[in-house]
């Protein structure tokens, strides 16, 4: 395998974990890559290869149209225990993150979240669902009709709360508006010709 090889799977590697849930697309590829789509295909396939190991935890799937980094089943028992285990109850910053985000504006979607966290949020909302802090409430109205989150009484217990008004008002510093007017003006005054 050549040098140059090895860099376009070690790029496709990053692209997928950078897509997360979202999964990607060969044209997407094609273009973030700037390889042709039989490139893509066989880099896939290398790489798909590379996964197909028995000291390789991760597999790639085709999944909704797109290509995406997913766990194998044959460990599922393992990825249970962490998830259900007491023991991992501490939560990260990023998931007291994420669950904030959900209180305070729930029911909301899972890009939703990513959005206002900047980063993409399905695997976390997946793993606190798993945790039973937080459930789908329904389906959003928005193209594709993903689903909604909303916290749980599991959430409440966690923290202490008796119900979700419990929680800490978040004071937000709002900016001062512009005049609306001011984008219709200028600080340059057009010449008058005589």
């Amino acid at each position: 395998m050549t040098d140059e090889i090895k860099k376009q799977l070690g790029i496709l590697e990053g692209i997928l974990f950078v897509v997360g849930d979202e999964g990607v697309t060969i044209d997407v590829l094609k273009d973030s890559m700037n390889l042709s789509e039989d490139k893509i295909k066989e880099l896939l396939k290398l790489l798909k290869k590379e996964y197909e190991e028995p000291n390789r935890g991760l597999r790639i799937s085709y999944l909704g149209n797109a290509f995406k980094l997913t766990t194998k089943e044959e460990h599922k028992e393992y990825y249970e225990k962490l998830v259900y285990n007491p023991g991992t109850t501490k939560l990260s910053p990023a998931a007291l993150e994420t669950l904030a985000i959900i209180a305070y504006n729930q029911p909301i979607t899972t890009s939703e979240v990513s959005e206002m966290r900047g980063v993409q949020s399905g695997q976390l909302i997946r793993k606190l669902a798993a945790k039973g802090l937080l459930k789908e409430a329904g389906k959003s109205d928005m193209p594709g009709r993903p689903n909604l989150y909303r916290t749980t009484s599991e959430f409440l217990d966690y923290f202490g709360l008796a119900t979700i008004d419990d929680l800490p008002v978040v004071e937000t510093k709002n900016k001062p508006k512009e005049d609306e007017t001011e984008l219709f003006t200028s600080i340059y005054k057009d010449k008058e010709e005589n």
